[in-house]
């Protein structure tokens, strides 16, 4: 077992490594022009000292909320740090969030500050964001930051003399106010300690036994509380060491590099490892090389170096439900995906699947410390966690509402539990709608099975008071780059979908059969507003967009249309 020290917060455990060992390296960072820098602790430690002295000479308001944008860095991290010593609270936004929302966000929480980190505007929004910031708000630039005009990090660090000492907080001090991604309307500020922050490692470090020889590639948002949940916190608690992305395209380089023992993932990016390995090697010929004794394993293995997973130990996976097929592929090579479900509200900490245990479809049990219980009237799923936010900021009558008198959240997700006590959620109980016949259909369960198909990016099941149920469909990022310079095989994926649709209405019951799958054209995008920093659709704008044309759809009678 492990035998890592026992932190109060994660202020504290940054204090042990930089102090303890303080040449082992903590992050390592590629850039664009080819070169990559590790950073050691001292190195972290230097730096993020260095700022949070300039902070403080900056004489703003104890506690002040401060603002960090950018893609996930090294420095991004080490921001978080320099904001928590300098006695501030961190306010993370998504790099992908509008000027709308941004603006939101600044004057709801009342930053006073703006760090603003790696942006290029490929795959972020910087280029409508930027246009969110007020005038008046002091910047500071990261290295790799579009901002040239703005105080830039290098230069503070190098003109400042560091924080002799790593002040440390109180464990029930607000460390961050976190934004949820806003399904449904204008994000609410979920506000936590660092006694929540630092409550999830012991789960981890009970059921995993973590230690300080891990590796962890960081490229999900670590404004989203999965990933600094899972980099940031463990990382800083445990010691281990963390490799960042630089782009897309250098994606499985990096990887590769990293060599993760742990590797957390989504379902979509689960899936094109599959197709890729699928397109060099297909199925049929896979299946006679696994049948060989000696052949299979040595075949597993490559395949697995080839994806830069060999060192994994632990691969999670989360947000949304992997096709059972897939998950089978995987085991078969030997990596058991393990399912995570939580919340912004619980910091990531609810349920996880066990080694060993993993039941398709469930999304694992109770973490250690978690209660859980479903309301018998909805069927809602309640969860306590040691991980509790505060509440919602600003919003005290929002946190009333989301929490039972007893201290449970009310998720909003409707679930069942079996007799091992794996969870398995059922739908959304606000996303329940009515058919023009009476019935209630929960259409999350039906957007899950839809989405496993490789040219669906996303969708969204609708038809309030209509006869029936239907799909409005997103196709893929490949297969709307061939239907725009028209080489999408039309007449393939037309047959696909016809039988996508039969099959999945051949598991359901009569009142939730689609009536019909309708594929857009335009893109769902954060900017228009269709959907969230967390690819969740905006239910309601999508709804609304497209309800004038429902009508002349159902009068087509077809299974697929192409709007």
């Amino acid at each position: 077992m492990s035998t890592t020290p026992r932190h109060e917060t994660l202020v504290h455990a940054f204090r042990h490594w930089q102090t303890s060992t303080p040449e082992a390296v903590y992050l390592t960072q590629p850039f664009p022009d080819g070169r990559v820098v590790d950073y050691s602790w001292r190195e972290v430690s230097d730096q993020v000292r260095r700022m949070a002295a300039y902070l403080q000479s900056l004489n703003l308001p104890d506690k002040s909320p401060i603002a960090l944008v950018g893609k996930n860095s090294a420095h991004w991290i080490m921001t978080d740090l320099a904001i928590w010593l300098a006695g501030h609270v961190s306010v993370p936004l998504y790099p992908t969030i509008n000027a709308e929302t941004a603006r939101h966000v600044f004057e709801h929480s009342e930053a006073k500050l703006l760090f603003v980190g790696k942006l290029d505007g490929i795959n972020d929004t910087w280029d409508d964001f930027k246009h969110g910031i007020p005038e008046n708000m002091p910047r500071i630039a990261l290295p790799m930051s579009p901002l040239s005009d703005a105080d830039q990090w290098d230069t503070i660090v190098a003109d400042t003399e560091p924080l002799a000492e790593i002040p440390l907080p109180a464990p029930d001090d607000l460390a961050t106010i976190v934004y949820t991604s806003g399904s449904t309307g204008q994000p609410k500020g979920v506000m936590h300690s660092f006694a929540t922050m630092i409550a999830v490692v012991s789960g981890m470090q009970t059921q995993f036994d973590i230690g300080a020889n891990e590796r962890m590639l960081s490229y999900l948002p670590l404004a989203h509380v999965a990933e600094r949940a899972a980099v940031e916190a463990n990382s800083l608690y445990f010691g281990f060491r963390v490799y960042f992305a630089d782009k897309l395209e250098t994606f499985q380089q990096d990887l590769k590099r990293a060599r993760p023992t742990i590797f957390f993932s989504v379902p979509r990016l689960w899936t094109k490892f599959y197709q890729g390995v699928q397109q060099k090697i297909p199925l049929s010929r896979q299946r006679l090389l696994f049948k060989l004794p000696v052949v299979s394993g040595l075949v597993k293995r490559k395949l697995l170096a080839e994806l830069g997973l060999d060192h994994v130990r632990f691969a999670i996976t989360g947000s949304a439900p992997l096709a059972p097929d897939i998950i089978k592929w995987y085991r078969e090579i030997g990596l058991e995906l393990l399912d995570g479900y939580a919340m912004s509200e619980n910091f990531a900490y609810s349920h996880f699947s066990r080694p060993g245990q993993v039941r398709i479809g469930y999304v694992g049990q109770s973490a250690p410390g978690v209660e859980t219980r479903i309301d018998g009237a909805t069927g809602e799923v309640l969860v306590k966690s040691p991980c509790q936010m505060l509440g919602y900021h600003k919003q005290p009558e929002k946190t009333a509402e989301d929490m039972t008198v007893d201290g449970f959240f009310k998720t909003g997700d409707m679930g069942e539990v079996d007799a091992a006590g794996r969870l398995k959620i059922t739908g959304r109980v606000k996303e329940l709608f009515k058919t023009s016949k009476g019935k209630y259909v929960a259409p999350a369960p039906i957007e899950n099975r839809l989405n496993n198909h490789p040219d669906i990016e996303i969708c969204c099941v609708t038809g309030v008071e209509q006869p029936q149920p239907y799909a409005l469909v997103m196709l893929a990022e490949e297969s709307q780059a061939e239907q725009q310079n028209g080489t999408l095989d039309h007449d393939r994926l037309d047959a696909e979908f016809r039988q996508l649709l039969e099959q999945i209405n051949a598991t359901l019951e009569h009142h939730e059969q689609l009536a019909f799958l309708v594929v857009v054209k335009e893109a769902w995008s954060m900017e228009e507003g269709f959907l969230t920093p967390t690819m969740k659709i905006k239910r309601n704008k999508i709804e609304a967009r497209y309800e004038p044309q429902t009508d002349d759809w159902f009068a087509m009678k077809q299974p697929v249309i192409w709007a």
